[in-house]
């Protein structure tokens, strides 16, 4: 885990710039930037751009193509909803830093409301991050999740990272799909699934059942906990059971993302989710 990582924390806005550039004298990407908790959400790239503006609730403030982008759009039908700013490729990176595939779209754009834990369906599968901190593993859970149809993700209002810039870039346009529940503590939390007739099962490799063997029940919510801690003590205690992801390699651990993929693909089957 990074000391940037460390320092982010979930809030459903985005970032403004800093003032001054990083010791090697570039200019910083946005996602190494401090953000103010009322600022806009920053999202850049075309699947994250396109599906925002597809987005009914969300709402764009700015929108910023290049004159390629801007002819994309419109071959795609794509209703941009505010009056665009053409511009050259050149001023999204200044904006965004050299790094950030952005494809020529750039937007800022309103958070998304959070919902409440008690205002899930007591169906399907939601997913539990236990204080994931990398922008781009909760990016690719993200965009999993919207394979799956997952109906919500908890994750905690800190240690998480911000529902904006790479994180929406890695989803690749789940951030529109998938709702967003944040809470302060997530033991409180995972109590209220549990209240509330929820399987709590937390993913561990030194879980005492195999999830592949389990019998699952909806609705089911997987938990996971971050790369090299995992859950966190109370984190496990809490959930109704504690499982492992049994595989015949020589390597038995994965990066969160592909294991959240993974216990995904177990409970959708077992559940009879696949169609």
């Amino acid at each position: 885990m990074s000391d940037r990582d460390r320092k982010q924390h979930f809030r459903r806005g985005g970032g403004k710039a800093p003032d001054k550039a990083d010791p090697s004298g570039r200019r910083p990407a946005w996602r190494d930037r401090d953000a103010s908790p009322d600022g806009p959400v920053i999202l850049y790239g075309w699947h994250t751009v396109a599906a925002a503006l597809a987005n009914p609730e969300r709402t764009i403030r700015k929108l910023l193509l290049t004159e390629n982008a801007a002819r994309r759009l419109a071959d795609d039908h794509v209703e941009t909803r505010v009056t665009p700013e053409i511009v050259r490729p050149s001023l999204i990176d200044q904006r965004l830093g050299p790094d950030a595939v952005h494809q020529g779209l750039l937007a800022e754009a309103d958070p998304l409301p959070s919902p409440d834990i008690d205002d899930l369906a007591q169906e399907g599968i939601v997913l539990v991050l236990d204080q994931i901190t990398d922008p781009h593993n909760v990016g690719a859970i993200l965009r999993s999740a919207a394979a799956f149809a997952v109906k919500a993700i908890v994750l905690t209002a800190r240690h998480s990272p911000e529902a904006t810039g790479v994180l929406a870039k890695s989803a690749s346009g789940a951030l529109e799909l998938v709702p967003l529940v944040s809470v302060q503590n997530l033991a409180r939390a995972l109590n209220q699934l549990n209240d509330r007739g929820f399987m709590t099962v937390g993913l561990d490799s030194l879980g005492s059942e195999n999830l592949g063997a389990m019998t699952l029940r909806q609705p089911l919510a997987l938990v996971l906990g971050a790369e090299g801690k995992g859950l966190r003590q109370l984190t496990r205690e809490t959930c109704s059971a504690v499982a492992r992801l049994d595989m015949p390699g020589e390597i038995k651990s994965l990066n969160v993302s592909n294991a959240a993929v993974l216990a995904l693909y177990i409970g959708s089957v077992r559940l009879g989710l696949m169609g």
